[in-house]
This record gives C-alpha cells, sequence and structure tokens, in this order.
C-alpha cells in the first residue's frame, strides 16, 4: 500500500489558467466494495495488508492520517489501495485537538481524553475496516459520540482502570463511571465464520488501552498476513515530514508564487522565486507522501491484473 501521491504535469500550465492537482486514476474506493458486495478472504487479507503498510509509512514519517475509513482508501483495477485524505491529518503530538475522525472509525481515547493521542488511532481505525471488511457491516455505528462508546463497551466491555484514570474531562469520567459494568465478548462469536488468525488481530488492534495496541508494523507481521509481509519491502520515510508551513503566515499571492515554483521547478532547476524578500521560504510545501508499491510474492491471494470487484 502506498499513499495517494501527486503527478507532475508542469506542462499543463500552457494548456489552461485553471490549476489541479493531478493524481493516478483510482476507479473506486472500499467504502462502495463493501456496500456493494461481500468481499472474499484473499482479498480481505491483500487490503488489509496494504492498509498497514501503508500505516506503516505515514506513522514513520511522524504523520497521523486522524480520518482513516473506507471511503479514504482508494482502489484500481489491479487492486492496489491507496490511503487518501490527509486534510485532518497532523504530526505527532501528544496535545492533538479532539474530535477529529469520523464517527464509526474513531478509537476511545479521542473520546476519552479528548487531546492526549497518537498513531494508534490509525490503528484502531484500521482494525474497524478490517472487523467491517469480514463482515459487510460497520462494527460500532454509533448514533452520536454517547452510543458509539456504549456500543464499543458492549463488545469490548468497559475500559480498564489504567485507561479511565487517563481521562482528562471530569464530564467524560463522571459519564464513563456512570455506565454499567460490561465484560469483554468473545470476538470469535462475533466473527463465527472469519479466521482465527484474523479473530487473533483484530483482538490486537482493538484494544483500549492504546499503549497495549499493535502498532502497524507489528501488525504487519502477524500471522494472519504471512503470504504478503516481506520486511525489506514495507519501506519507511527517509525523513519526518515538516509541518512548519502550517505555520506560516502569508497573504494569498505568496502562495500562488510558491505553487508556481513547485509546478515549475522540475523543469527549471535553477528557478528561485522569493514571494516576500523580508521572508525566508523553501517551495517544498506539498504533502506528497509516496513510496513504491509492494513486491507481492506469488501466491493464491494474489489480484492478477484486474480486480474482480470492478
Amino acid at each position: 500500500m502506498y499513499v495517494l501521491c501527486l503527478h507532475h504535469r508542469a506542462h499543463l500550465l500552457t494548456l489552461t489558467r485553471r490549476r489541479y492537482f493531478v493524481t493516478e486514476l483510482l476507479g473506486t474506493d472500499l467504502h462502495r466494495l463493501l456496500t456493494s458486495r461481500p468481499l472474499e478472504k484473499q482479498f480481505i487479507q491483500y487490503f488489509l495488508y496494504q492498509i498497514l503498510r501503508g500505516l506503516k509509512y505515514v506513522h514513520s514519517a511522524g504523520v497521523v492520517h486522524r480520518d482513516l475509513k473506507p471511503s479514504n482508501i482508494l482502489i484500481n483495477e489491479n487492486c492496489d489501495l491507496k490511503i487518501c485524505d490527509f486534510g485532518l491529518a497532523r504530526v505527532q503530538d501528544p496535545q492533538m485537538t479532539g474530535y477529529v475522525s469520523t464517527r464509526y472509525y474513531r478509537a476511545p481515547e479521542i473520546m476519552l481524553t479528548w487531546q492526549k493521542y497518537d498513531v494508534e488511532v490509525d490503528v484502531w481505525s484500521a482494525g474497524c475496516i478490517f472487523a467491517e471488511m469480514l463482515t459487510g457491516r460497520p462494527l460500532f455505528p454509533g448514533k452520536d459520540h454517547v452510543n458509539q462508546f456504549s456500543i464499543i463497551t458492549e463488545l469490548l466491555g468497559t475500559p480498564p482502570d489504567e485507561v479511565i484514570q487517563t481521562i482528562g474531562s471530569a464530564n467524560t469520567l463522571q459519564f464513563v463511571q456512570s455506565l454499567p459494568k460490561r465484560q469483554r465478548q468473545p470476538l470469535s462469536e462475533k466473527f463465527k465464520d472469519a479466521d482465527p488468525l484474523a479473530v487473533d488481530l483484530i483482538e490486537k488492534m482493538l484494544v483500549f488501552d492504546p499503549r497495549a495496541r499493535t502498532s502497524a508494523v507489528q501488525a504487519l507481521a502477524h500471522e494472519y498476513l504471512a503470504p504478503y509481509h516481506d520486511p525489506t519491502d514495507e519501506p519507511v520515510a527517509g525523513e519526518r515530514f515538516d509541518w512548519s508551513f502550517n505555520d506560516a503566515e502569508l497573504p494569498v499571492d505568496s502562495w500562488k508564487i510558491m505553487m508556481y515554483a513547485e509546478l515549475l521547478l522540475p523543469l527549471f532547476p535553477s528557478i528561485n522565486i522569493n514571494p516576500d524578500s523580508n521572508t525566508t521560504t523553501t517551495t517544498n510545501h506539498l504533502l506528497a507522501i509516496s513510496m513504491p508499491p509492494p513486491q507481492i510474492p506469488p501466491s493464491q491471494y494474489q489480484c492478477h491484473h484486474h480486480c474482480k470487484y470492478h
């Protein structure tokens, strides 16, 4: 799995006054697939592998997606998946803002602590997506954030004391303590027709305590994904993503000049455009994390040439 990236098409500047971000064509998304037909085991396995491979790369760049959901996972005719829509993505920060991700896929620490969370929220979301691929239905379809958390506890039980102690909001703490005590239900009962290895991986991804939740790297090494796992072909980012451009307060015209410089630089390497002589800036301001596609070993699970779901 790799992240949706930009394709440089500077020659388009001469064809139109409008500017577009050009990406590769991916004809559908996981949400559309899940609402159209059940997924077979081999596709679930391959899709999950690609999602986790992408998360490993994104997290290694110090980025938390924060809104991972089926509609943000694009698919092409070869069954290649790409994570898109980084509009809510942020650098890893222990004091990030609260409600961000789409409710069904929202990690409990976002609801409980409101601020302190990290890359583990994406793993929770991936676990919810994994469960949805197995059953064809959202795992935690809450009507609002209160109902959402209640549904989670019906399956996973009451949060352990060490999690409750991290709640930073008095109102949230009061709400959690007002809920009836519930025992964790066996996920093998929830996913009766699933591969036991798949259930075991979900168990590790859907853990209340983010400190005990498996990471994308650890999930990739799980036995369920053994047909695809290759540590030598699951790259990490060469450096952490620089979010400093978010702190720049520049007029719109300056951003336009910087965008043109970004587009023209490959054609004119010597270009040196400074939108403000009193401001030190660079032209590297576009978020476009990319990486090569996975080299999947031949197996009975591999999608060949054209994905049957298109």
